[in-house]
């Protein structure tokens, strides 16, 4: 490994994410150690630029995203452990991430360049007093009243380069949204720990279905009074789908 890489932003991010989510035991918002190792980690993120990683902005073009051999969304894997994985995601202009979830894990999410749109979603464990009836259009069949997730809207906002890093937990923003805005953009992605179906961690899409208010109801006014609404859980949207692409950065040894 390159003397230069071994002191990279990138290589030393990633030393403080295998310090702050190895330990999968005392992970946690009661940890006072795990709260210090990730307010680190979260401000080395804050720094990164697409500069760090060698990673050049890219212009938006004429070709469509949905043709062959041309995916809406590619990805740089830089390094995975059991306790975290992280790459680069680069979406062409007017793409999404569509609505998806990630079962018991951490996540940092940081804009290289662009601008993106996150919308984030809190799934309620307690459904209370209301039931998933209805009304819904078109209604549901009823093998999808199964595959209903009753959640409220946590938060939405745009993020560039200048934002500080979007953070998720496996109980806040934990499902969420991502919008190409005004051209191409990329991020940094951290999750915590890696996707893993064999244990339980497959990544889940969704579909936003009528709010549970009555109709004509306000919206809520202020990020006090949550929405909520139901979430479909749905097949992988058709028109969404990832490849990949060398990593240009500095390398990382863990």
């Amino acid at each position: 490994m390159p003397r230069d890489d071994m002191n990279s932003l990138i290589q030393r991010i990633a030393r403080q994410a295998l310090v702050t989510f190895r330990n999968p035991s005392a992970i946690g918002a009661n940890s006072k150690a795990f709260q210090e190792n990730h307010n680190i980690l979260t401000g080395l993120v804050t720094q990164v630029r697409a500069s760090d990683l060698r990673i050049t902005p890219r212009k938006a073009n004429g070709s469509p995203v949905s043709a062959p051999h041309n995916p809406p969304v590619t990805y740089m894997h830089i390094c995975e452990t059991d306790a975290f994985s992280m790459g680069v995601f680069l979406l062409k202009s007017g793409t999404c991430i569509p609505l998806h979830d990630h079962p018991g894990m951490n996540g940092i999410l940081k804009v290289l360049y662009g601008k993106v749109r996150i919308s984030c979603f809190d799934q309620v464990e307690k459904p209370g007093d209301v039931g998933c009836e209805g009304p819904f259009s078109p209604p549901l069949l009823p093998f999808q009243k199964e595959a209903l997730r009753r959640s409220m809207v946590r938060s939405a906002g745009e993020y560039t380069e200048q934002s500080a890093p979007c953070v998720l937990t496996p109980h806040k923003d934990n499902l969420h949204q991502i919008e190409a805005v005004d051209g191409p953009t990329a991020f940094l992605d951290i999750l915590a720990p890696p996707y893993d179906p064999d244990d339980g961690r497959d990544c889940h899409y969704y579909r936003v279905l009528q709010p549970l208010s009555e109709p004509g109801a306000t919206r809520p006014e202020s990020p006090e009074q949550k929405e909520l609404l139901w979430l479909l859980e749905i097949p992988q949207p058709s028109e969404f789908w990832c490849g990949s692409e060398p990593y240009p950065g500095p390398q990382v040894s863990l």
